[in-house]
């Protein structure tokens, strides 16, 4: 009995955890075949933050970096600077957006004493919360959108393309918001070698 209740938070804390990641989107080109490459090298990346018009830091580029070469060393792919077989490139967009919520409302539960002059006694009735409706409102959040590209270094065209947008946790980019937005993206990118 222990285990079956043990394996029952073991797989609610993993839907919980799995609802967190940011829902990654991708587009490939169906005529390549992703088993024949194994080799890559970065080029240039085209990088905003539209909130306040900067550059990112050379910080956060060193992260998206080593997070889709750890995806891709998963793969058995490897960095290389002569002749590789597909051309990376990233994006990274920061954004205001508005997110409209909308949360229930109760009233607060009381008891109301009575008197009973036929037995002589003080008694409780007691009033339980009830629904009023819904407290609607819009709040403002910081959107990252991180985007992955990856091309054919003979033909130079662009055979996979994956991006996920996620709620930021803070007011910059953290190294864990780009590692589960990478992740997220390269998921599906296993789904598309098989």
């Amino acid at each position: 009995m222990k285990t079956v209740k043990l394996l029952g938070l073991l797989f609610l804390a993993a839907f919980v955890v799995s609802g967190c990641a940011a829902v990654a989107h991708i587009e490939t080109d169906e005529t390549v075949n992703f088993s024949q490459y194994k080799t890559y090298a970065w080029t240039e990346s085209q990088v905003q933050d539209s909130v306040q018009k900067r550059k990112v830091s050379d910080l956060t580029e060193r992260i998206i970096k080593d997070a889709v070469q750890v995806e891709l060393e998963k793969q058995g792919w490897v960095e290389s600077k002569q002749k590789p077989d597909v051309l990376l490139a990233y994006d990274v967009l920061v954004e205001k957006s508005i997110r409209d919520q909308s949360n229930p409302m109760f009233s607060r539960p009381f008891t109301r004493y009575m008197f009973n002059p036929y037995s002589g006694r003080w008694f409780g009735l007691h009033y339980p919360s009830q629904f009023l409706g819904y407290n609607n409102f819009s709040q403002e959040v910081r959107e990252g959108t991180v985007t992955i590209s990856m091309a054919d270094a003979r033909t130079e065209k662009t055979v996979f393309q994956g991006w996920a947008t996620d709620e930021m946790s803070g007011r910059n980019l953290t190294k864990k918001d780009i590692q589960s937005t990478v992740r997220s993206i390269f998921r599906k990118f296993d789904t598309v070698k098989r």
